[in-house]
């Protein structure tokens, strides 16, 4: 991997990680997508406008197909991951869904496509299980196992961060293909796929307006931070993918779970923050294994 593209990757990992801790903080739902959509809509007009308005009219049915299944990966992926802050931890719920995506890609095709693993590779899948094991309390689950609401709030943690990783691996292959093979541009790809996200969001915003009112006030701060800068961070990743293989890129990314494990961890002031930032280290080594296994 060029020395640019894993420079594009570490900062973009910041960025993520920063943006997903707003989210977090503002504990809100589908409503708060929908405002983070009109934000970035209007933030980003200035940059969509002057690069797509020459670009954009020659589009055909390929690159519009990509438009619109890249904005419905990314509405049920950021809904899944709201849901799942809401529901528990950020340094349960994050970590699983950056890991969960490239282990899930590897499992189905070693069980269903007939792809060979190496030892590293296998490695990789027990550095991962491990990671999950000790992001979700490690030994001290077994002193949880009497407490229903620790127990059902982790559980549920992980379901959301496995669920969140699907949607991940899914909107990653697709918009990498996009900007690699259609030569899309990544800024274009995902300000455009933002406005099918806004439609799609739009029934929810409109089911209760006097909460959608309330909503909006209350957390506008953070919807406008995800709008400025959670399309910056992947954008880089988009163009890292570029420079790089995709099956390189998406494991490195990984890297933005020490960072949410660390400063969430510190910032949400949730327990265990040393030991999930282990189980987090853990996920990221296991993940680039199975890159190179």
């Amino acid at each position: 991997m060029p020395l640019s593209a894993f420079a594009l990757i570490l900062l973009a990992g910041v960025i993520h990680a920063s943006w997903n801790i707003a989210a977090k903080k503002a504990n809100g739902d589908s409503r708060f997508a929908f405002q983070s959509g009109v934000f970035m809509a209007v933030v980003w007009a200035p940059v969509g406008i002057t690069l797509g308005w020459s670009v954009v009219p020659t589009w055909g049915t390929k690159e519009w197909t990509f438009i619109v299944l890249s904005g419905v990966l990314h509405v049920f992926y950021y809904v899944v991951l709201l849901r799942g802050y809401r529901k528990s931890d950020l340094t349960v719920v994050y970590p699983l869904a950056r890991g969960s995506g490239p282990l899930l890609s590897s499992l189905v095709a070693i069980l269903f496509l007939g792809e060979k693993i190496s030892l590293v590779g296998v490695a990789g899948i027990f550095g991962v299980v491990l990671g999950v094991f000790l992001v979700a309390g490690g030994p001290r689950l077994f002193h949880k196992k009497h407490d229903p609401v620790q127990r059902e709030r982790v559980q549920k943690g992980m379901r959301y961060g496995v669920l969140t990783g699907a949607f991940i691996a899914a909107y990653t292959i697709t918009d990498s293909y996009a900007v690699k093979f259609l030569a899309m541009s990544p800024i274009l790809l995902d300000y455009m796929s933002n406005f099918v996200r806004l439609v799609l969001l739009l029934p929810a915003a409109l089911q209760d307006r006097a909460t959608t009112a309330r909503m909006w006030r209350e957390q506008w701060k953070y919807a406008l931070l995800v709008a400025v800068i959670s399309p910056v961070s992947y954008v880089l990743v988009l163009y890292a993918v570029q420079q790089a293989p995709i099956s390189h890129v998406a494991p490195a990314r990984e890297v933005s779970m020490l960072f949410a494990a660390l400063i969430g961890g510190h910032l949400l002031r949730e327990g265990d923050r040393m030991l999930r930032l282990l189980g987090a280290l853990f996920i990221a080594a296991g993940v680039i294994a199975l890159a190179l296994g």
